[in-house]
């Protein structure tokens, strides 16, 4: 069954080269999710990719490989010449999943913020689409890091690079304005009351801190909204006057509870990580180390992972 485009790329900013947010309106209207979750995200294999990308070739050729058993030779040699087979077929639709960035109440479109991979297969497809061009959207959204989990306790945000996404559509829900920029009647009741929401995002450079803005000006408007930036390479970027080093030892430095004035421990703060791998194990070893405890499976824990890279 062949898979057709059903949505439509409706707007798109360029944070920084590479760093790009993109407005997506299914053709389908309203799309539910809950905010925190994935929605897949394909164009087809005959689209163009912007001319910065590697070439699109297979990972491995048939007959390459001299490694294992003549029977396993015999397996990776026809998964190879399947994976040829497909990757001439210009219709065979690229897909991945995407966090979404928009809040689940903004019913006009899906806001999405990536990061081009110039070896990747479906980034720099859709890096070279245009306002007005179409591609396809997963018919659900999936996935079960969402607030829902963290009861009424305080939230602690740690993200990297575009793990930022999910972090954006949950405050977005709880605190911030909608497109035509008022607030929902929860994120009235919500902003400047008991319950505080905690975002510290790392990156490379200060350009790289997608929604700086958005997160800044809320940050001021909401008094129980934290907004915690930090750059890794300071020496590349003069201009940056505020906080460097690596997230992990940010959150291990006590920043957070100076910040908010409040003790993180599990009776306090539920937490949510969401980016680089190295990052999420270092952060899970000092909340496990201070009480906190992880999902397993059905079982919620204090400390929800999402590894994003």
């Amino acid at each position: 069954m062949t898979v057709e485009y059903n949505a439509t790329l409706v707007g798109r900013v360029e944070v920084a080269p590479g760093l790009d947010i993109m407005r997506v309106a299914p053709d389908a209207r309203p799309f539910e999710f809950k905010d925190g979750q994935y929605v897949v995200l394909g164009v087809k294999a005959g689209e163009a990719r912007v001319p910065e990308a590697d070439a699109d070739v297979p990972s491995f050729v048939a007959g390459e490989s001299t490694d294992g058993t003549p029977e396993s030779r015999v397996a990776v040699d026809a998964q190879a010449e399947a994976a040829a087979r497909a990757s001439t077929d210009p219709d065979r639709m690229i897909r991945r999943a995407f966090c979404v960035a928009s809040e689940s109440k903004a019913g006009e479109y899906l806001e999405f913020y990536l990061t081009l991979i110039l070896s990747g297969e479906l980034t720099p497809r859709l890096f070279n689409l245009k306002v007005g061009d179409r591609l396809y959207v997963g018919e659900k959204a999936e996935g079960i890091f969402a607030l829902d989990k963290a009861s009424t306790k305080h939230v602690l945000m740690i993200g990297t690079g575009t793990g930022l996404a999910p972090y954006m559509a949950m405050i977005r829900g709880e605190l911030g304005f909608d497109a035509n920029g008022r607030q929902g009647l929860r994120a009235v009741w919500q902003c400047n009351g008991l319950r505080h929401f905690v975002v510290a995002h790392g990156a490379r450079h200060s350009w790289d801190l997608g929604y700086r803005t958005e997160l800044t000006g809320l940050s001021r408007h909401c008094s129980n909204f934290h907004y915690l930036p930090i750059v890794t390479r300071p020496n590349e970027d003069e201009t940056w006057r505020g906080r460097t080093g690596y997230i992990q030892d940010l959150i291990s430095s006590g920043v957070v509870e100076r910040e908010a004035g409040l003790a993180i421990t599990p009776d306090n703060f539920e937490v949510f990580l969401c980016g680089n791998p190295g990052m999420i194990d270092s952060v899970l070893g000092w909340a496990e180390a201070r009480g906190f405890t992880r999902d397993r499976g059905r079982e919620i824990g204090t400390v929800h992972a999402e590894k994003f890279w």
